[in-house]
């Protein structure tokens, strides 16, 4: 079963060109079903039932897993099946209509103007590490792109005189961020000064931003980095790598930023999914109004 396994990656990796990220994720749940499959004794994907699959779901539903993680998996799930069928390695798709589980519309968490302000201000910047990681911080929340994509940047990638940053996005999508004259300043001071001495010997690294080590940074680095500043800055929410991209979208919508133009900064392949930015403005805004207007309250 493995080896049909690397074949739908290889297919997903080769002909579908999906980024590493995705293609790992893929990997990642597909094995985890096939080795539920194991310990019912199913040896051969030929075996397979609509029933072994809605098992599976149960069973994550069971471990407490979040909707999106068992309608991300049954994706993927349904996905693998087609595959084999269609590359005839299976002659039946037992996950033909079944229905992926619905998902919870939870809003995205995102920081007042005050709290980012504080988190932009929290790194040291007389040191190596604590200019780069105000720089990382500015950056990120200049052009709400993914960590992923910040973590990727090369030296190249950005052209300060021009003010804008290239990325590549999911499904290998390039596209042109502008900068903001603050995020532009802090980037030159940083790639001027800063970002030599991080490089130590690897001078010829052409990742923008270097960990200790004169290597890439990672994804796990840059959450330790934003945890760090979190707390050192006092903000008390819950706070993941994505909660700058959440800020920096809904920023924009609450300051009368065009949806579309938000879409295209975030790559966003669907609009409906930058619409759940305009939720968290329009609930934002409620509050608002019922805090101020004099008769928004019954006394």
């Amino acid at each position: 079963m493995m080896n049909q396994l690397q074949a739908f990656i290889h297919y997903l990796s080769v002909e579908r060109g999906l980024a590493r990220n995705t293609l790992e994720s893929y990997e990642r749940d597909i094995t985890h079903y096939l080795e539920y499959l194991k310990t019912l004794g199913v040896s051969s994907l030929q075996q397979t039932a609509k029933s072994h699959i809605t098992g599976y779901m149960l069973k994550l539903k069971q471990l407490g897993r979040a909707s999106s993680t068992m309608s991300r998996n049954m994706v993927s799930i349904r996905a693998f099946y087609q595959f084999l069928v269609r590359e005839r390695l299976l002659e039946k798709d037992p996950s033909l209509n079944m229905e992926v589980p619905k998902l919870e519309k939870r809003l995205p968490k995102v920081l007042s103007v005050d709290e980012v302000e504080r988190l932009l201000e929290a790194p040291v910047i007389s040191n190596a590490g604590g200019m780069r990681d105000k720089a990382m911080l500015e950056l990120l929340y200049a052009t709400g792109i993914r960590v992923s994509e910040l973590i990727s940047l090369d030296v190249d990638d950005v052209n300060l005189a021009m003010g804008f940053v290239r990325c590549t996005g999911k499904g290998s999508k390039e596209r042109i961020i502008p900068i903001g004259k603050i995020a532009s300043r802090w980037l030159n001071d940083y790639i001027q000064g800063m970002r030599l001495k991080l490089l130590k010997k690897s001078k010829a690294e052409p990742a923008l931003f270097a960990n200790h080590l004169g290597t890439r940074m990672t994804r796990q680095g840059f959450w330790k980095i934003i945890k760090k500043y979190a707390l050192e800055s006092g903000i008390h929410k819950e706070i993941t790598p994505h909660t700058l991209r959440h800020s920096f979208a809904t920023h924009l919508l609450e300051n009368g930023a065009d949806l579309r133009a938000v879409q295209e900064m975030l790559g966003h392949a669907d609009i409906s999914t930058t619409q759940i930015y305009t939720h968290v403005t329009t609930k934002k805004m409620k509050e608002v109004y019922d805090m101020t207007h004099p008769r928004a309250k019954i006394k």
